[in-house]
């Protein structure tokens, strides 16, 4: 009998589930989700779930972890300090692929090298250059990442700056071509950027929760999820925290097919800071061919082809003041709910709220607070936001009586994005503990924030309510709305043939809303979903009811919808991929690009089973790592080929070698 121990530490709720030989959950408990040290609730939810069900912690043979940590810092601009190493580019190629953007101000220097199409060199590396560069940032940033013109057709360049790197820096630093096999070097940057920014990140939660499952007594393997949905081993994932991100979502369709063995269906999970959605065809996520968009960033991981909102239980709620009657909007941005940093801090709290319900005017700030997130590294920060950042210190404070000006806010901004701070307000979690949907924090720091949040002017100079009641259905209301609309976007872009008109614009077009309304005069208009929804997260069965009402489908709401994430993380595969190119530079050259260099051979046949051989062997090396058993390999090329002179040309091979087998699990 093998136990099987899934963890998920979401943006609100770590979650906790034992599973018995993949085929019955035996327990399944959460604990909340501890920011500035995520071992507090990986452990508070593993003690709980095996006090639950008896189990002893000796008895597990697997312990895996899926996290929203990667998706949640990307989605809300978080995450390290870099510096980026671009050779061989332009300064203007920082503008592709929101690379500068995705930067943010930190170091970047663009240095001569790199190499062509064919994999020679183009130009000499710029040694010194780099050199001085990291002599420079070196104390200044958390990790570097490296990006070299054509590295997947000859990394050498980047092999030789990662040993400069390490030599100098001691620092981690991210290669583009060891994240990716594809072309297109802005891309590759960015998401080598992207993987730098995390490391620190993933490297602290992977770490810290090994440690607490020691503690505990689980000496079994720890596996984590990739963004695909399937397995590998926390020390993969502590080199490439990238190809985590979307592994809390791909988790949850993993488990949603388990749990409810649906072929054909929409899923979206809610969570505290995202809606996750994606279309299960076939009893199989698809793999997003483009690679996996989270937030504003399209990366060059393979991933489940999900799209990822900022809209969650925890989202910031928004005051619309334009109008006679007003209204508000939720997200993208997470905040701690009031009601349940009112359990942290209950005097602080709701002295700030009281002293802010006296008062005759409403102030800008009030309702929100402010605290440290500790732990988390600090390079780079600016004098004003390391003033700040001493300012916030160690206790919970009303935001209004720590910034003192409107300058501030940029800092402020800046803390958020770096992780250092939290912020907490309003959101639509504050609004189910008023409505009793939800009773597990403090109801009374809701109500009291929500009449702050009421008191703001409508266009027509009236307040939006004195009712905590009527604010707290708006913003329920709102969610649904927006539920909605991203499970029409969803569907729209999926549809097939194209409408031709843009997802967003068809979900809020005045037909489909009037469809979905019933609409019926002279027109009758019906709009639906025409699949079942499978509702997932700890607030899927408060919320997603009325949103199934909305879209006019089904809503499957499976037993442990709650926990999915964590089914998921016990019941994937592992798969390992690797991909590599084989190109003709001149005619009767077939030229394999490999990591240990270039090799040339005169005829097709021969070059492309030798790729298969060195891809299927670095495969089968990556799989053993991961801690698969039985594993097995599956190849598949793609090759482009030319007519020239009425003949067929060999043009350029593709080929990706799969190997996956289940995860090893421990022995008693």
């Amino acid at each position: 009998m093998a136990i099987l121990l899934g963890v998920d530490t979401g943006g609100t709720y770590t979650d906790a589930v034992l599973i018995r030989d993949e085929e019955v959950v035996i327990a399944s408990a959460k604990a909340l989700t501890t920011r500035h040290d995520l071992a507090i609730g990986v452990g508070g939810a593993v003690r709980a779930v095996l006090e639950q069900s008896g189990i002893a912690a000796s008895d597990v043979s697997m312990a895996s972890l899926s996290t929203t940590l990667a998706t949640n810092a990307l989605v809300e601009g978080q995450g390290g300090r870099v510096a980026l190493i671009y050779i061989g580019f332009r300064k203007k190629d920082l503008d592709g692929h929101g690379l500068r953007d995705a930067l943010k101000g930190d170091p970047c220097i663009v240095l001569a090298g790199g190499h062509n199409h064919a994999g020679g060199e183009a130009n000499p590396l710029d040694e010194d250059a780099l050199i001085a560069f990291l002599e420079e940032n070196k104390n200044e940033v958390s990790g570097f990442a490296v990006a070299s013109q054509f590295a997947t057709r000859n990394p050498a360049h980047e092999l030789r700056t990662l040993t400069m790197v390490t030599q100098i820096t001691g620092k981690p630093v991210s290669a583009s071509h060891q994240l990716s096999a594809k072309l297109n070097g802005p891309k590759r940057a960015l998401t080598a950027v992207l993987n730098a920014r995390l490391i620190g990140m993933i490297d602290r939660l992977i770490g810290r929760a090994e440690d607490v499952l020691k503690d505990i007594g689980i000496t079994a393997p720890m596996m984590v999820v990739r963004g695909d949905g399937a397995l590998i081993s926390s020390a993969q994932a502590r080199e490439r925290p990238i190809e985590t991100i979307l592994s809390g979502p791909a988790a949850s369709i993993v488990g949603a097919r388990w749990m409810t063995g649906a072929d054909h269906a929409l899923v979206s999970d809610i969570g505290g800071t995202t809606t996750d959605i994606a279309v299960l065809r076939n009893g199989r996520p698809a793999i997003d061919v483009g690679g996996a968009r989270v937030g504003p960033y399209r990366t060059m991981v393979e991933a489940v082809a999900m799209r990822t909102h900022g809209l969650g239980g925890d989202s910031e709620v928004h005051f619309i003041s334009e109008g006679l009657q007003g209204g508000v909007t939720l997200g993208p941005r997470r905040l701690l709910p009031i009601s349940l940093l009112a359990m942290d801090a209950p005097e602080i709290v709701h002295s700030a709220l009281d002293n802010q319900l006296r008062s005759t005017t409403p102030g800008e700030y009030d309702g929100r607070f402010v605290r440290c997130v500790q732990g988390q590294s600090v390079e780079g920060l600016s004098a004003r936001d390391a003033d700040l950042l001493e300012r916030v210190g160690d206790t919970v404070q009303s935001l209004g009586a720590i910034l003192k000006n409107r300058i501030e806010q940029g800092a402020l901004k800046r803390l958020v994005e770096r992780g250092l701070v939290q912020i907490a307000g309003l959101t639509p979690s504050d609004a189910s503990h008023m409505l009793f949907r939800v009773d597990v924090w403090d109801r009374d720091a809701a109500q009291k924030a929500l009449l702050l949040f009421g008191r703001r002017r409508t266009g027509s100079g009236n307040m939006l309510s004195n009712e905590p009641n009527v604010v707290a259905q708006l913003i329920v209301d709102r969610l649904t709305y927006q539920t909605g609309l991203a499970l029409l976007e969803t569907a729209f872009a999926e549809e097939n043939p194209s409408f031709g008109i843009a997802e967003d614009v068809l979900a809020r077009h005045v037909l489909t809303q009037q469809g979905l309304q019933k609409h019926r005069g002279l027109m009758r208009i019906d709009v639906g979903l025409n699949l079942p929804v499978i509702g997932l997260g700890a607030s899927a069965a408060s919320y997603y009811p009325a949103v199934g009402e909305l879209v006019g489908s089904e809503m499957i709401l499976p037993e442990h919808a709650g926990v999915a994430n964590a089914i998921g993380a016990v019941v994937g595969r592992v798969t390992m991929r690797r991909s590599g190119s084989v190109t003709s530079p001149s005619e009767g050259i077939y030229r394999l690009h490999l990591d240990t260099g270039l090799e040339d051979f005169g005829d097709a046949d021969s070059a492309l089973a030798r790729m298969e051989t060195v891809l299927g062997e670095l495969a089968m090396v990556d799989a053993k790592a991961a801690g698969a058993d039985d594993i097995q390999l599956r190849v598949e090329r793609d090759i482009r080929k030319a007519v020239a002179e009425a003949r067929e040309v060999f043009v350029e091979a593709t080929i990706t070698v799969e190997a996956a087998g289940r995860p090893r699990v421990a022995d008693g």
